[in-house]
């Protein structure tokens, strides 16, 4: 069995796949993470382990892996199941790399753009051809509302929530309006921009945002909450069978 750990900046994903398949996941903050892999040890066999992390992890962790488990920490060095044509390969995110990953995996051989809706919004395109071509970044659903009263003076902070109607009719709803709907347009946007040039284009929507923007984007969206476990877990499998 393969144990996935994924770092991000607000939270911490630890999974264990038996081959392709999801069979345990959960969400923890950092305090908690190492009792958790203890279990996870005492409850499967795992045999192998990946983590991607955007910040540090704590040593005893990395050297619990690394005795337990064949142990790989994914960098830009990582071999990876596609052509990485990113210019800043040293630069590109681990998230990107892994949905890029992901992407090839699950719809190989067509034009795929993928929609990683979290602390920020990362649109990654890998095409037909197996060739990652790059994408966008821009703020996430909860940066936008937090800026808006972080860099003003009377503008509250809100939680997310599906405005009623996109005129905003008091000063909540028009922010609820122009965070919501404004990314929901900027979402529809991309898509069609990506449309009107890369044929037959799936587009795929992750991320922890995922169910609450997928209620309001086109039905045709592939909508997986679990899309970046499912690319650490097939850059695992790939690294051990091309050693």
């Amino acid at each position: 069995m393969n144990l996935i750990i994924d770092v991000g900046n607000t939270r911490t994903k630890v999974a264990v796949f038996e081959r392709d398949n999801l069979v345990d996941l959960n969400i923890v903050v950092m305090s908690d993470l190492h009792k958790l892999i203890k279990n996870l040890f005492e409850k499967f066999d795992i045999q192998d382990s990946i983590v991607s992390k955007v910040t540090d992890l704590p040593k005893d962790i990395i050297e619990e892996l690394s005795f337990h488990t064949n142990f790989l920490l994914v960098n830009s060095a990582t071999k990876i199941p596609f052509i990485n044509l990113y210019k800043t390969k040293s630069t590109l995110g681990l998230d990107r790399i892994a949905l890029a990953t992901a992407a090839v995996k699950n719809f190989y051989n067509k034009n795929v753009l993928v929609i990683d809706a979290g602390t920020c919004i990362t649109y990654d395109f890998v095409n037909d051809k197996l060739e990652y071509k790059g994408g966008a970044i821009s703020p996430g659903l909860s940066m936008r509302y937090k800026s808006l009263h972080t860099f003003t003076s009377k503008l509250p902070e809100l939680a997310p929530k599906h405005p009623k109607t996109f005129i905003g009719n008091s000063t909540l709803e028009s922010i609820h309006s122009g965070v919501v709907n404004g990314l929901i347009q900027e979402i529809c946007g991309v898509i069609d921009q990506y449309k009107k040039v890369f044929f037959d284009l799936t587009v795929v929507l992750t991320g922890g945002d995922t169910k609450f923007l997928s209620e309001q984007l086109k039905s045709s969206i592939f909508a997986n909450q679990n899309f970046l476990l499912e690319g650490l877990n097939e850059i695992l499998i790939f690294n051990k069978t091309n050693d």
